[in-house]
């Protein structure tokens, strides 16, 4: 068997997969956050938090919750990072420097899990376990909680209450990531990747010095890493290392993993909303992308140009024997088009333009199919603009799900789409224009320059990955990473739930032959086209001046 048939027989057997859990897990979520029943558990953790999980929220006190929530979070991985080297457990490594400590806890609760250290060499077991790990949870059930938030104000009106966000964090923990979380752990144990809390052993001598490797708690943080996409690695080669993704199966069931409740969102947003259709139409614009992207991707990899790469079957630099191009080609287009972060290769080593397919997946908004809940109110929003490109056409009030796009609307949706790309731009053109900053790039010219815009760009998209070519770990990339995630979670949410919260206090707007029947193959192809020509706008020139650039030069 070839490898390109290889890659498409995997891509295949992936999307069968996902058509197989859509349905049962997508009702299920829409179950779960349309239920006015409480677990036994939920309601220890709400009288332990004090919280009462039946109050309606208005969307100021529903943002003030996940940024109160959020902001506890940071300070709690910081003090943990800080104390390390006085907490059981640490492996003997010392506790980690005020900028690192900062940059990480900003990374794990905004979902991005940014990494600039060494994980086998920086953090013991308490904090990979009772920091890291914890986040990779919890800050993907915030995620959820937004999107369905956002959903709400879709599917109610004359109200401008948009449920409960404690009661939306506590039933996506636990009713939804945990569980899934501890079948994909078994099912990784099983596969080869470890479980342990041993120390540091030593295997042998490499290259004059000594080789170490340590054990811990990988599998079932590996779950959650996907699921949650989170993107994280215990390692610092990531899913690259045999013990967190040690066979072509397991690499497989891990980009499953990563891009699984993203898509059975939709499902669960047509449920919602009382329309199948129209969770049909966002799956179909996301699933377009996604397997355009890894087509693109393929062909990329795959060209033959000179006798080294016609040998290999492919671009093998800096991907695994065991993986080859073709899984390694999905992989890094599904965790670029997620908030995932994860890698199974090095992009850096990818070819000049397929380099570029990784910024550019991340630079759409990571919206095909996304991060766990920031996809979903992402393509919504994207599909808000749409609705009201296509009212600018015909001289119509846009209008969406029975909802009027009005000047307050498109107010919020226009910030949304505008505040990360700045954030991406003006953080990538300070580093390029100071002195000392261009100094952490391994690599000068057109490829360095897209080391600095890959990297600012995943902070501010909280996808997480990095070209492998830059080195973050300095003050400077530290503390504008770390400001860039911030910002690049936060800010949109604000503009999410503030959308929200308009359009649940509207009436509904009866259908009339006039209304743009947004469930319908017309619809979904003019969202596909209005996200491709917003990005490509936005972010062409900086495009041209990195990855182009390489990749027309190769």
């Amino acid at each position: 068997m070839g490898p390109v048939l290889a890659g498409v027989l995997q891509l295949i057997a992936l999307i069968a997969a996902l058509a197989l859990v859509y349905v049962p897990l997508g009702n299920y979520m829409a179950r779960v956050y349309s239920s006015d029943k409480h677990w036994r558990v939920e309601k220890w953790i709400y009288k332990g938090i004090g919280a009462d999980p039946n109050t309606e929220m208005r969307w100021p006190a529903y943002l003030r919750g996940v940024l109160a929530f959020s902001a506890v979070g940071v300070l709690f991985l910081y003090l943990l990072q800080r104390l390390q080297g006085i907490l059981p457990g640490s492996l003997g490594f010392s506790s980690v420097n005020p900028a690192q400590s900062f940059n990480t806890a900003v990374s794990f609760v905004t979902n991005t899990n940014w990494q600039s250290y060494y994980g086998e060499q920086t953090m013991g077991h308490v904090v990979q376990t009772a920091g890291l790990a914890v986040q990779n949870f919890v800050s993907a059930a915030v995620g959820i909680a937004v999107a369905v938030a956002l959903v709400r104000g879709f599917a109610r009106s004359r109200t401008g209450e948009l449920g409960n966000f404690w009661a939306d964090l506590v039933r996506g923990t636990i009713r939804i990531l945990v569980p899934l979380a501890v079948v994909a752990a078994l099912v990784l144990v099983a596969c080869g990747a470890i479980q342990n809390f041993s120390g540091i052993h030593e295997v042998g001598q490499f290259m004059g010095g000594r080789q170490q490797w340590n054990g811990g708690a990988v599998a079932s943080q590996e779950a959650i890493k996907e699921l949650g996409t989170n993107g994280g690695g215990y390692f610092n080669a990531n899913s690259a290392h045999p013990f967190e993704n040690p066979t072509p199966f397991t690499n497989l069931f891990e980009i499953f993993l990563l891009v699984v409740i993203p898509f059975a969102l939709t499902r669960t947003f047509g449920v919602m909303v009382g329309s199948i259709k129209q969770g049909y139409a966002i799956l179909a614009t996301m699933a377009t992308i996604w397997v355009g992207f890894i087509a693109l991707m393929m062909w990329t990899e795959f060209a033959h140009h000179g006798a080294a790469l016609q040998a290999a079957g492919g671009a093998m630099e800096g991907k695994e024997q065991r993986i080859g191009v073709g899984a390694s080609s999905i992989f890094a287009v599904s965790t670029t088009l997620t908030s995932t972060g994860a890698v199974d290769s090095f992009h850096s080593s990818f070819t000049g333009l397929g380099g570029g397919i990784t910024i550019l997946g991340m630079q759409l908004g990571e919206i095909a199919p996304g991060g766990t809940g920031s996809g979903l109110y992402g393509m919504l929003i994207m599909a808000v603009i749409a609705v009201f490109i296509a009212g600018l056409m015909v001289g119509r009030t846009p209008e969406y799900l029975g909802k009027k796009i009005g000047t307050r609307e498109m107010k919020l949706a226009a910030c949304y789409i505008l505040i990360t790309p700045a954030l991406v731009l003006i953080f990538a053109a300070a580093s390029m224009a100071l002195p000392t900053p261009p100094h952490s790039m391994l690599n000068s010219g057109a490829h360095g320059f897209s080391e600095v815009l890959y990297a600012f760009t995943s902070a501010a998209n909280n996808n997480g990955s990095a070209f492998a070519g830059l080195n973050a770990n300095t003050d400077w990339f530290n503390t504008m990473t770390g400001l860039a995630m911030l910002f690049g979670r936060f800010l949109p949410m604000v503009f999410v739930l503030a959308l929200a919260g308009s359009l649940a206090e509207q009436k509904p707007v009866p259908v009339t032959a006039g209304t743009l029947r947004t469930e319908k193959p017309l619809f979904t192809g003019l969202l596909v086209g209005a996200i491709l020509i917003i990005t490509g706008l936005t972010y062409f020139p900086a495009l041209a001046l990195g990855p182009l650039a390489e990749g027309l030069a190769s």
